[in-house]
């Protein structure tokens, strides 16, 4: 597994379109917004707080997948603040599975104690890019009012330094967009070669 994270609006999810792998988005592990431990800023709920974030059932997921090659992960509308389905996930023999979002780093320590982590990587792009790229898909996709994302955007941009220095201090790698794709895709090779010297 290749744990994929930084800041919101810095391409994680545009790099996992590119790359064409298998791929759970660790936001659809929110917790509803009727539960009752929810961290709350600025007036609302603050989701980019871990406190957000289902940790246990994120991992438990992601166990399944890197043990028995499938799981059932949920599906999390964020303008409504809620989970409304489940899918099912089927790796179908791939050799790496992207866990993708804001709170990878989070689980960097429970994976490697697992032995499911192929790599950690923090995607850094400028700030004023990926202000403008977070602003432009939340109002694309009217994840909240403008003037919410315009003030949580500002203030998200303010403390991104700080941010990618504790996802790296967490264990994630410093990449850009390129670098990331690139180191990916080696690990794909890698584990090809690998099973395919077990399958001989």
């Amino acid at each position: 597994m290749v744990l994929l994270t930084g800041p919101s609006g810095s391409g994680k999810t545009s790099l996992t379109r590119r790359l064409g792998l298998p791929v759970v988005s660790l936001d659809d592990f929110y917790h509803d917004d009727d539960h009752p431990a929810l961290p709350r800023r600025y007036g609302i709920v603050d989701w980019d707080s871990p406190d957000s974030w289902d940790r246990t059932g994120a991992m438990d997921a992601l166990l399944a997948l890197c043990r028995t090659g499938r799981s059932d992960i949920p599906i999390y509308d964020i303008p409504t603040n809620r989970r409304t389905g489940t899918t099912h996930l089927d790796l179908q023999r791939a050799p790496i599975v992207i866990a993708e979002g804001i709170f990878a780093a989070e689980i960097v320590e429970d994976c490697r104690a697992e032995d499911i982590l192929a790599d950690a990587i923090c995607i850094v792009r400028p700030r004023l890019q990926t202000f403008f790229f977070r602003l432009a898909r939340d109002l694309g996709e009217a994840r909240k009012p403008p003037s919410t994302l315009v003030r949580r955007g500002v203030s998200l941009a303010r403390n991104e330094p700080t941010m990618i220095a504790e996802l790296v201090a967490k264990g994630c790698q410093p990449l850009g967009f390129s670098e990331a794709e690139q180191v990916v895709q080696a690990h794909v090779r890698q584990a090809v070669l690998v099973r395919g010297s077990e399958n001989r």
